[in-house]
């Protein structure tokens, strides 16, 4: 799995060379922001389902033609179906703030996400607001320190910025 230290340490023995002080650095500056990403991953572990129904109820609310026949959100098996997507993404974010790096969310939720998407006919337009509207909503001190809230947005920029 890709983090921080992988990503480096891979490609310092690509290279056929010793980590430089650049990517030392960098290792230590993950390693400094440690603390923060666990306290991130553990609130929102301890708060997903809240989350999760927040997040779709706020997509539904902006998007209320999914729940038209014929649509993503038509049914109960559907929109169980939304909300796993949603969680799914939640998890992968927690998994990325446990290993301090993007690996989870590259390995199984944004290689081909989109393709799946189009193939599928759905749209992700959706599933950025729902994720817009958790950064946006998220506060420090309510959630958590406004470290492990910055930790936390990062991750939800990334999976906003891969469903754009």
């Amino acid at each position: 799995m890709k983090s921080v230290v992988t990503t480096v340490v891979t490609a310092a023995d690509a290279a056929g060379r010793f980590p430089s002080s650049s990517d030392l650095e960098s290792i230590q500056g993950n390693i400094q922001r440690a603390a923060a990403r666990m306290e991130a991953a553990e609130k929102l572990a301890a708060g997903h389902d809240a989350v999760v129904k927040e997040a779709y109820d706020e997509m539904i609310k902006k998007y209320p033609y999914l729940t038209q026949p014929g649509e993503a959100a038509e049914n109960e098996v559907k929109v169980g179906k939304c909300k796993r997507d949603i969680d799914h993404y939640l998890r992968l974010i927690n998994y990325s703030l446990v290993v301090g790096g993007t690996g989870p969310l590259d390995e199984w939720g944004i290689a081909g996400a989109r393709e799946v998407y189009r193939a599928l006919n759905l749209p992700t337009a959706p599933y950025v607001h729902a994720f817009t509207y958790t950064r946006d909503r998220a506060c420090q001190p309510r959630d958590m320190s406004q470290q492990a809230l910055n930790e936390f947005k990062a991750y939800l920029d990334y999976v906003i910025n891969s469903l754009s």
